[in-house]
């Protein structure tokens, strides 16, 4: 999935929660974060702290990848 907003990261996350059959505040715990924070990132707060982000996504087992547009063929290039 290409990821080119804030949007875009909270509906990947929110599937991730679901997928693993967790409620936010479950989630927030196991990340080490607050409720509030948590629901901002399922929301797609654009302002959030990128290493809270960061560190949720680790924890959810959620792998994001930067790739060059002009290596972009479908797979994860540079890493």
């Amino acid at each position: 999935m290409k990821i080119n907003s804030a949007e875009a990261i909270s509906e990947v996350v929110k599937s991730r929660r679901k997928q693993l059959g967790l409620t936010q505040s479950e989630t927030a715990a196991m990340c080490n974060v607050g409720a509030r924070f948590f629901s901002e990132l399922e929301n797609g707060k654009e302002t959030l702290q990128m290493n809270k982000v960061l560190h949720c996504l680790e924890m959810l087992g959620i792998n994001l990848y930067a790739v060059n547009r002009e290596d972009d063929s479908g797979e994860a290039g540079v890493r």
